[in-house]
This record gives structure tokens, C-alpha cells and sequence, in this order.
């Protein structure tokens, strides 16, 4: 039987794009909540077998709105978790633009380590960990930006400085197909479309 990863990002909330929010509580906004709505709508044909999140409210959030769909529990797993960002955690991105430790980070992604926080290559480790060992079926896992960016590097044979070249969108889907250690790379950045019934939409 095959074997299917699917890699969600959470939907928006009001502090992307202006702060590295990290691993605080911040929840779904609307158009988060929609976007979930989209996602689980998306994944209404898939025979999910099992559906996992990020211990953060916002993927707990978007995770949900998929549960409601398939009636399937969500699992909490720590190591899809978000990047361990330290001191970074709840700065603003105009802030972090004149912080040395930043600029470092964000040039050497495959060794730097946030202060007070981990490297990249570690949050990476733990997530593929899991992701590896996902059974047969759809594994739905609902995570983070640089963690769904940093996994699929991995299995393309990236490094990790590469990360921003792969695109991860709020609510998207990425889909991957094990294969042994490796894994095929079956779309990327999926977006689902929002309809008249959200109170959004997206083009």
C-alpha cells in the first residue's frame, strides 16, 4: 500500500508577515479560519488515516476544521512543532532586520542557531523523523512554514539555505509519496480555494 504524507500549513493569522511569531499561543484570524475551512473541504476526497498537528493553537485550529470533515481524532506531536526561534520569538520582522544574530541565522540556515532557541537542521531532523515514519495511507500533518520547507528540502537533497525557494502558504498543502527512505515530491504549495460560503475569497 502506498504511503502519503500531506503537509498543511496552518491558516493565516494576524501576525504574518510583520511577526516571527514562533511558538506563542496566537490563534486563527478570519481569514485563517476560512482558509481552514478551504483545506478541509480539499481534503474531503482523500481517505485520510490519520491527522496530526503542532501542539500551537493555530494549527490545533486548522487541524480541527479537517477532523470535523473526516471524523478522524487529531494527534498532537511535538515534533512537527514550530522552529524553536528564542529571543527571535515575538519580534517584529522590521526589528530583526537590523539584528546581527538574525542576518546570521537567516545565511547560514544549515548551522546557525537562534539564540536561546535550536538550528534549523534540528527542527528539520525531528520533523522528518516522524514523517518517515508515517504508515501506509494519508498521513495529514498540520505544521509550520520553515518546517514544511525544511522536510521537503530534505528529501530533495536541498540545503537547507535553499528553504526560500520552496513556497508554503498559509492554509496550502504540500503532498509527498514515500518511497523506502526517500520520498517523491507530488505537489507543492497546493492552495485551496476559498468559496462564497467562507466570506472570503482568494483568486
Amino acid at each position: 500500500m502506498s504511503r502519503y504524507v500531506l503537509l498543511a500549513r496552518h491558516g493565516h493569522h494576524g501576525e504574518v508577515g510583520h511577526v516571527l511569531s514562533g511558538r506563542s499561543a496566537i490563534a486563527l484570524d478570519a481569514q485563517g479560519h476560512a482558509e481552514a475551512a478551504a483545506l478541509a473541504r480539499h481534503l474531503a476526497g482523500q481517505a485520510v488515516t490519520r491527522l496530526c498537528a503542532s501542539p500551537r493553537t493555530r494549527t490545533q485550529q486548522t487541524a480541527a476544521a479537517v477532523a470535523a470533515t473526516h471524523r478522524i481524532a487529531v494527534e498532537t506531536i511535538a515534533a512537527l512543532d514550530e522552529v524553536d526561534f528564542g529571543r527571535f520569538t515575538g519580534v517584529s520582522f522590521e526589528a530583526l532586520a537590523d539584528d546581527p544574530d538574525w542576518r546570521r541565522w537567516n545565511e547560514a540556515r544549515g548551522e546557525a542557531r537562534c539564540p536561546g532557541g535550536e538550528t534549523m537542521a534540528e527542527a528539520v531532523a525531528r520533523a522528518v523523523g516522524f514523517v518517515s515514519a508515517a504508515g501506509d495511507g494519508v498521513t495529514v500533518c498540520v505544521s509550520h512554514c520553515d518546517v514544511i520547507r525544511g522536510v521537503v528540502a530534505h528529501y530533495l537533497g536541498l540545503p537547507l539555505a535553499r528553504i526560500f525557494s520552496l513556497g508554503c502558504d498559509p492554509g496550502s498543502v504540500t503532498t509527498l509519496r514515500l518511497e523506502g527512505k526517500g520520498a517523491v515530491l507530488v505537489s507543492l504549495n497546493e492552495r485551496p480555494l476559498l468559496d462564497r460560503g467562507d466570506g472570503l475569497r482568494r483568486g
